[in-house]
């Protein structure tokens, strides 16, 4: 039932506190209407003995506390959901963006939704390919699965996560594979790539895409992830597809948090951010999933920047305590120009041994895994010797691993922006790369799978 109040108290800045409203609930929906008749909408923050804090969607000039009116809906911000949004562009608040007519539905979902429950949780077993090596072969990403990508600025997450987006797919399940993306705080530059990607490759008409620019009010910032996953809910657990949901830049979004909680006058916690930020970004990591019963899938491929390049910033700290796992993207291979420039050494998938193996990948994935990370590690070692004894100090051991590690960023992280590796190829790749070790020091691959995989690259 709507109501309409005239009670302006206070304005400040985006929030406008309304009294005398008995029973205002936390995130209903309001219409405001300004004193010259334009309309605007917003969102109720918080609600108590009769005062209720409204979050204004836009700019708040024009706005008093005698003339300006306040509808109260009843109802929480639900989005018209229906499998006409593929192929479609919208902005943060779920309005087209490419000219397209709004989507008309009978069915309406709350975008608040809800955490899914843990014991209605089926575990996640099946395999996504990405097309990019270091994250089939190294890291790799499971249905269901929220596997986080850690940047800074400058670097090319943006590039990465179109490429992601673009080639991603379900393999040999004849299921349908969809990919909503959200974009929040992006430039209008940004968006444009965005757009003009997703149309120029086609990836479009099986993707819907949610874009929040930086010029739009901070709210849409907060409500733009969470019309990515009702969509995505929709999606899958209605019309049995598997989803994987983009979101960057999940550092905009905590920003965003910050700057809503400051003009509420909450305490702040950590660096700023509010205390509750566990919680918020909690409440949207763990709407991804594989329910019992149901055969479709939500996989979440969050991206954040670490502010500073600080992995202990509250953003990453908490990302990372929700999630499981996360690929770290490194600067000093950025300046290499090595692309996509993922560190292997800290990323990680914590789901990785549910979706490897012999009828999801192949049977030598774990093994050739392991030693690639392994040998890697040890060149990666040699380098920081190689600095102060020189590579002269070497013995014909340590030259072969330091020749592994240079070749393994050359060939095997460096990839094209339109280059779509299957994970065979990228197992190959790995044997290939491996052949520079003696064949002794393979101490992590089994010598069956070395004879089947690795004994033709060996001359």
């Amino acid at each position: 039932m709507i109501k309409e109040y005239q009670t302006v108290k206070e304005i400040f800045g985006p929030i406008v506190f309304v009294e005398d409203v008995p029973a205002a609930a936390y995130n209903e929906t309001v219409e405001i209407i300004m004193p010259s008749g334009e309309k605007l909408k917003g969102q109720v923050l918080e609600s108590s003995k009769g005062l209720a804090a409204v979050q204004v969607f836009g700019a708040t000039t024009g706005l008093d506390t005698h003339k300006t009116k306040i509808r109260f809906s009843g109802e929480t911000l639900k989005i018209p959901v229906s499998e006409d949004m593929l192929g479609r562009v919208f902005d943060g608040t779920g309005q087209p963006l490419d000219k397209g007519a709004p989507v008309t539905s009978s069915e309406r979902h709350d975008i608040n939704g809800f955490a899914i429950n843990p014991y209605a949780r089926a575990e996640p077993h099946d395999f996504i390919q990405t097309g990019i090596s270091t994250i089939d072969a190294l890291n790799t990403l499971v249905r269901g699965q929220k596997l986080p990508i850690f940047s800074t600025a400058g670097l090319p997450h943006n590039e990465l996560a179109v490429q992601i987006a673009r080639q991603a797919t379900v393999r040999g399940s004849g299921e349908e594979f969809v990919v909503v993306f959200a974009a929040m705080g992006i430039t209008n530059a940004e968006a444009q790539f965005f757009m003009k990607d997703f149309e120029k490759t086609g990836a479009l008409e099986r993707a819907v895409l949610f874009l929040n620019l930086a010029n739009d009010p901070s709210i849409e910032r907060i409500l733009t992830p969470r019309m990515a996953l009702t969509t995505a809910e929709y999606l899958a657990y209605e019309k049995d597809m598997q989803v994987l949901v983009v979101m960057t830049d999940m550092t905009n979004y905590c920003d965003a948090l910050r700057e809503i909680a400051a003009a509420r006058q909450e305490v702040p916690g950590r660096r700023g951010y509010p205390g509750y930020m566990y919680t918020d970004l909690a409440s949207l990591y763990e709407r991804a999933g594989t329910i019992k019963g149901k055969k479709g899938t939500v996989t979440q491929l969050p991206i954040l920047t670490m502010p500073e390049e600080d992995i202990t910033h509250p953003i990453p700290d908490l990302t990372g305590y929700i999630t499981e796992g996360q690929i770290v993207l490194s600067r000093e291979l950025h300046r290499k120009n090595i692309y996509p420039n993922v560190d292997v050494l800290p990323s990680l998938s914590r789901l990785m041994n549910l979706g490897i193996g012999p009828k999801r990948t192949r049977e030598d994935h774990a093994g050739v895994s392991s030693q690639l990370y392994a040998s890697y590690a040890q060149g990666r070692d040699l380098r920081q010797l190689v600095a102060v004894v020189g590579e002269e100090a070497l013995g014909d051991k340590d030259k072969k691993f330091l020749k592994f590690a240079n070749e393994f960023e050359a060939r095997f992280i460096q990839q094209g922006r339109n280059e779509n590796r299957s994970v065979e190829d990228s197992l190959d790749l790995g044997w290939e790369l491996l052949s520079i070790i003696p064949e002794d020091e393979l101490k992590r691959v089994k010598p069956e799978h070395l004879e089947k995989y690795g004994r033709k690259f060996r001359t």
